[in-house]
C-alpha cells in the first residue's frame, strides 16, 4: 500500500479503529449477558484502505445500537479480529470466534477468497454469516447473507450505458483471482449481450504494479474503452500510469472496483475524472438517511474521517443494521429464527437506499447508481431502484433446496 493511500486513511486511524493483532472486545456495561457480535478484517496490511474504514462503520453500528438500549434488553459485545492481510488469519480467527469466543453472528471477510477462507467454518459451527460485499455472485448458502452488489445489479446496467456512450469494443483487465476471472468473464457477456465485443482479456497478481507493457498492448489494440476489475493498492497504478501516458483522453475508463475503497481520493482529478462506475452507494446521496449517517459517523469519529466513507463500509453498516432487524422480528438471536426473520422480507433503510433480503439466494436487493467520477467525486448519473440478485437467482433456490452449499461458477 502507497504512502499516498495511507495518508488520507490517517484521520481514520487516528479515530480509534482497530488495527491490532489481537481482537478488540467493545462491551456496554448497562446489561450482562451480551450478545456477541463478531468481525473478521483486513484493518492493516495491504486492503487495509478497504477494512479500516469497513472497522469504523462496524463500530458506528455497534455504538448506534447500544446507544438505543441494544437489542432485545441486551448489550452488543463487539469481538473484532484483524487479519493484517494475511489469508491464513481469517481460518485461525474464524475457529476462535466460534470455537473459544461463541460469537451469535460474524460480519467478515472482504476478498472473496477471505469469504471462502471462513464460510464453511461459520456453517459447521451453525454461526450466522453476513458478507457485505460487493462480488462476484454465485454464493449459494442457507447460513450465509450477503449484502453487497453482483454483476447483474450493477454491470448490466453499467455496459448499455457505456456503449452508447463510447462504443462497442472492449479491453478487460482484472485481478487475477476469483473475483477477477468471473468479473471478466460477466462483463464479456453483458457486452456480448448488448451486441458488444471483447478484443482482449489480461489478469494480473494482486502485488503487480507495473503496466507499461499493458498500456502498450491496449494503445495497439485500440478499443472503444477499457473496463477495469483491478483491486488493491498496488493495481491503483494503472490509473496513474494510464494517464501520464496520455492515453485518459484517448481512450474512456469504466471500472466495476474503483472507488469502492475511496480510491477517487487517492487518485488527482487528472486521473480520475470521467472514469464511469455502478454501485450500491455514493457519498454524494442526497438523502435524509445518508446525511444522518454521515453526520453520525462525523460525531464518532471526526469530521475529517467523512471522505472516507466507502461503499464497502456503508454495506458492512447496513449488513448490521439489517442483523439487528432480524433480532428485534425474532426476538431471539437463535440461528434459524434469524433466518426465518429475514427471509420473511424484512427490509432495513440505510444510507444507501432499502435493504431487503431475497429468500431465494439470501442476497439482497439493493439500490444501484450510475456514477462518473468528477472533481475526487462519485457524481450520480442515473439511479436504479430495488435491483435483484438475478445472477445468483439463476442457481440458487434455498426455498427448495435449503442443504446447497457452494459457489456456483455461472455459466455465462
Amino acid at each position: 500500500m502507497t504512502i499516498t493511500r495511507r495518508t488520507i486513511l490517517k484521520g481514520a486511524a487516528a479515530a480509534g479503529s482497530a488495527a491490532l493483532a489481537s481482537p478488540v472486545f467493545i462491551r456496554n456495561a448497562f446489561a450482562e449477558d451480551p450478545i456477541k457480535l463478531g468481525t473478521v478484517f483486513d484493518i492493516s496490511g495491504i486492503f487495509d484502505a478497504y477494512g479500516k474504514p469497513i472497522d469504523m462503520a462496524v463500530q458506528l453500528a455497534v455504538k448506534q445500537l447500544n446507544d438505543g438500549g441494544g437489542l432485545l434488553g441486551r448489550p452488543i459485545e463487539h469481538i473484532g479480529y484483524d487479519t493484517q492481510s494475511n489469508m491464513a488469519l481469517y481460518t485461525q480467527y474464524a475457529q476462535q470466534l466460534t470455537r473459544q469466543v461463541k460469537v451469535d453472528v460474524v460480519h467478515g471477510g472482504i476478498l472473496s477468497a477471505s469469504r471462502e477462507a471462513i464460510r464453511q467454518t461459520l456453517r459447521r459451527a451453525n454461526t450466522l454469516y453476513f458478507y457485505n460485499i460487493q462480488y462476484e455472485g454465485g454464493v449459494c448458502d442457507r447460513n450465509c447473507f450477503i449484502t453487497g452488489v453482483t454483476p447483474a445489479q450493477t454491470t448490466e446496467v453499467q455496459i448499455p450505458y457505456t456503449m452508447e456512450k463510447w462504443g462497442k469494443k472492449v479491453y478487460i483487465l482484472a485481478a487475477d483471482y476469483n473475483y477477477g476471472q468471473l468479473m471478466a468473464r460477466w462483463i464479456q457477456k453483458y457486452f456480448k449481450d448488448n451486441g458488444g465485443e471483447t478484443v482482449a482479456v489480461d489478469f494480473f497478481p494482486l502485488d503487480v504494479a507495473d503496466f507499461g507493457s499493458t498500456i502498450t498492448k491496449i494503445q495497439t489494440a485500440a478499443p472503444d474503452m477499457v473496463y477495469s476489475a483491478l483491486v488493491g493498492g498496488a493495481h491503483l497504478s494503472f490509473y496513474r500510469q494510464w494517464a501520464a501516458a496520455g492515453m485518459k483522453s484517448r481512450i474512456p475508463l469504466a471500472s466495476t472496483t474503483l472507488g469502492v475503497g475511496s480510491e477517487h481520493l487517492v487518485l488527482t482529478p487528472e486521473e480520475g475524472d470521467g472514469i464511469v462506475v455502478c454501485y450500491n452507494y455514493s457519498p454524494e446521496l442526497d438523502t435524509p438517511a445518508n446525511k444522518a449517517f454521515t453526520t453520525a459517523w462525523g460525531e464518532m469519529h471526526g469530521a475529517e474521517t467523512i471522505p472516507n466513507i466507502h461503499e464497502l463500509a456503508v454495506s458492512n453498516y447496513q449488513g448490521i443494521m439489517l442483523w439487528a432487524e432480524a433480532v428485534k422480528a425474532a426476538n431471539s438471536v437463535e440461528h434459524d429464527s434469524l433466518i426465518t426473520a429475514l427471509d420473511s422480507g424484512l427490509s432495513y433503510e440505510g444510507p444507501a437506499g432499502m435493504v431487503t433480503i431475497d429468500p431465494k439466494t439470501h442476497h439482497a436487493t439493493l439500490d444501484v447508481h450510475l456514477m462518473e467520477m468528477r472533481d475526487q467525486k462519485l457524481n450520480v448519473i442515473k439511479s436504479f431502484g430495488a435491483r435483484e440478485p438475478i445472477d445468483t437467482q439463476l442457481v440458487c433456490d434455498l426455498v427448495a433446496n435449503p442443504d446447497d452449499n457452494q459457489q456456483y461458477e455461472i455459466d455465462i
